[in-house]
């Protein structure tokens, strides 16, 4: 199988520079990530792809067991890894995906030697001392809205998830992205990120690691950063001065300078 065209994976940067490894989150594709390329690309060969199900990955590749799990997502990354033969990589996963990065590292852990979590959240549903900021009747309601109407559910929720009414441009781009996805495909992903429980999974991170947050964001709320940083001994917390859950569109450079800070140290 030809995974570059699979996942419609594109290489930019310097080559020989340390290797960034940028993931995107759901509904979304690799173009969320265009604002901080130009900045990170200076220093670093910059990789880039589209999880099958998303952006202009091969559909034919897709299947609801293999993507019903966020372990087939990590498959995808790992697939890329070694058909690139990627290594010393810094993993920059965005939202849901800072939680695929944890497995694809502890299943590869020769590849890896960073972790970046832009907004991530291991678990979404509030549990019993632990605050993912959403009740389970709240997220099962969100599911049933998103099956039922895709694109009514698509064009409500994304300026919230974006989190800026005063630039409603920035809403209005994840609406679009979100409404190119699939309705199927998007539904088994939603799924598996709005029910998903990767808490245990924290305690296998075993490289540097910067978790990033945005000062408000009613997907993934402060508590959650926090606690992602506490179960990560020797993690770095940062909070961007940035509002929404998309701080890599509302504030690439602070995101972009943030990152290249780290990676300073990793190498």
């Amino acid at each position: 199988m030809d995974i570059r065209r699979r996942n419609n994976v594109t290489v930019t940067g310097r080559a020989g520079g340390q290797v960034l490894l940028l993931a995107h989150g759901f509904g979304c594709d690799q173009n969320m990530w265009r604002l901080v390329v130009p900045a990170l690309a200076r220093d670093h060969q910059v990789v880039l792809f589209d999880y099958v199900g998303s952006g202009h990955a091969d559909p034919d590749a897709w299947s609801e067991q293999r993507y019903g799990s966020l372990e087939g997502y990590a498959q995808d990354v790992l697939d890329i890894c070694e058909d690139l033969d990627l290594r010393d990589v810094v993993f920059v996963g965005h939202s849901v995906s800072a939680m695929v990065g944890v497995l694809a590292a502890a299943q590869a852990p020769q590849r890896f030697s960073g972790l970046v979590m832009v907004a991530p959240s291991p678990r979404y549903i509030d549990d019993d001392g632990y605050r993912g900021g959403f009740g389970a009747d709240d997220i099962e309601e969100l599911l049933e809205s998103l099956e039922s109407n895709y694109l009514g559910w698509s064009a409500a929720m994304a300026p919230v998830i974006m989190g800026h009414e005063d630039r409603p441009e920035l809403g209005e781009e994840l609406t679009a992205s979100f409404c190119a996805t699939d309705p199927d495909m998007a539904r088994v992903f939603a799924r598996t990120t709005f029910l998903s429980d990767s808490r245990a999974d924290l305690k296998t991170v075993a490289v540097p690691t910067l978790v990033l947050e945005c000062r408000q964001d009613v997907i993934a709320p402060r508590e959650v950063g926090a606690y992602v940083h506490a179960a990560i001994p020797g993690s770095r917390l940062v909070t961007l001065e940035a509002t929404g859950h998309c701080p890599q569109l509302s504030a690439p450079q602070a995101t972009a300078a943030a990152i290249t800070e780290f990676t300073g140290g990793v190498r």
